[in-house]
């Protein structure tokens, strides 16, 4: 009696690039992105990223082309990440400009990169979306490499990963850059007032009096989301986003159509805080809301009035989150004031591969000196937290 050897029917993975999310069903790539079980991200769901798209913001026009790569086996996807091709680094918030002019300076040509991120979005979040499957993210990085080397380009960046993710990268040869920001944390609060029970006197005196500046001239405030946007919320924002963006940037990067996109199709997910005075809209905040997280987005104002800022973007995204229980704020990037209002500096991290040999290492003993000076000013910053010591 012989025994007939079978082939394995398992076949190896392949990887494809993508033009665009419409070329990806939403039920297929937001089981990679956002399994169920797992910690929602907004930000890297089907929606998110077509509203991107198809409102001109993220575009090859914009400088960020979509090279989403999807990778399958037996006919079947299991990893995915949001790509995109750049000539420049506008949008990022991880700065590599320093690391462009360098190697231009020697002769090198840095754009185009390839950029695995949220375009305008500096939130940590997944970026080897694999449902659940870490195996696949191996051979998701492998081909993310492989297209870098058929693209000639100079590098490939993934920026605002989890911990895990950089970690797999690492192993790669990636190497790891970190950064801060700053993230309220809800300690089981019943209200806000059981939150400045928390604080410092003096801390708790201050914030009091910045809820208080911040609506003295008869500003009212409204928590608007689900149902409850409309389209003359969104244009009252758009203004808002508009006239601050221009100040702060030059070119804000997001266009009114895309507003009304995620409006459409995210509405339970968003949560727009919006300033009245004498009838009329003055100043707004955009959130997104995830399983557990607020994410404070963009803001705001045709007016200026003492504290606003902070009562919109920082204040009301508190409060909100106490109220339905969310367990984190993130409050965007930069910004150390956020401090002295409870938000904590947390550690942000991103991976890097570089092509040319010379770069790279350059680069590798800046991050080495650069990641040791974070770690530093984490620790010296939480040192000052407006929070009462424990004796």
């Amino acid at each position: 009696m012989t025994t007939r050897r079978t082939a394995s029917t398992t076949s190896p993975p392949s990887a494809r690039l993508l033009d665009g999310m419409n070329a990806v069903p939403p039920a297929v790539w937001d089981a990679l992105a956002n399994p169920a079980g797992a910690r929602f991200n907004p930000f890297v769901s089907h929606a998110f990223l077509s509203a991107l798209e198809e409102s001109g913001s993220a575009s090859a026009r914009s400088g960020w082309q979509p090279a989403h790569i999807l990778v399958e086996q037996a006919g079947q996807a299991i990893a995915a990440a949001p790509m995109y091709v750049k000539n420049h680094s506008y949008g990022e918030y991880v700065f590599d400009q320093g690391w462009a002019e360098a190697f231009e300076r020697a002769g090198g040509e840095y754009y185009p990169k390839l950029q695995v991120s949220v375009p305008f979005t500096p939130v940590t979040g997944p970026r080897l979306l694999t449902g659940g499957n870490e195996a696949a993210r191996e051979p998701l990085a492998h081909a993310m490499m492989a297209f870098a080397q058929k693209l000639e380009v100079s590098s490939l960046h993934i920026t605002f990963a989890e911990e895990a993710e950089v970690e797999t990268l690492g192993k790669l040869d990636f190497l790891q850059r970190h950064d801060r920001q700053f993230h309220w944390h809800n300690e089981g609060y019943a209200s806000f007032a059981d939150f400045l029970a928390a604080l410092s006197s003096i801390k708790r005196k201050n914030l009091r009096r910045e809820r208080a500046e911040a609506v003295s001239a008869g500003i009212d405030i409204e928590c608007l989301t689900g149902s409850d946007l409309k389209e003359h919320h969104w244009d009252a924002f758009f203004a808002f986003y508009m006239d601050t963006g221009a100040r702060k940037w030059g070119s804000p990067y997001l266009t009114r159509e895309f507003f009304s996109l995620v409006g459409q199709s995210m509405a339970e997910r968003i949560l727009l805080v919006m300033a009245k005075r004498d009838g009329r809209y003055i100043a707004g905040a955009l959130n997104f809301i995830g399983s557990d997280t607020l994410y404070g987005r963009n803001w705001g104002a045709l007016e200026h009035h003492p504290f606003l800022h902070f009562e919109l973007c920082y204040y009301q995204a508190i409060d909100y989150a106490i109220t339905t229980g969310l367990k984190v704020v993130e409050a965007g990037a930069q910004g150390a004031h956020k401090l002295a209002r409870g938000y904590l500096p947390v550690r942000t991290r991103s991976a890097h591969w570089i092509a040319h040999a010379g770069l790279r290492q350059a680069v590798a003993n800046y991050l080495t000196q650069e990641r040791r000076a974070v770690g530093d000013e984490i620790e010296a910053l939480a040192e000052h937290a407006p929070f009462k010591k424990d004796c």
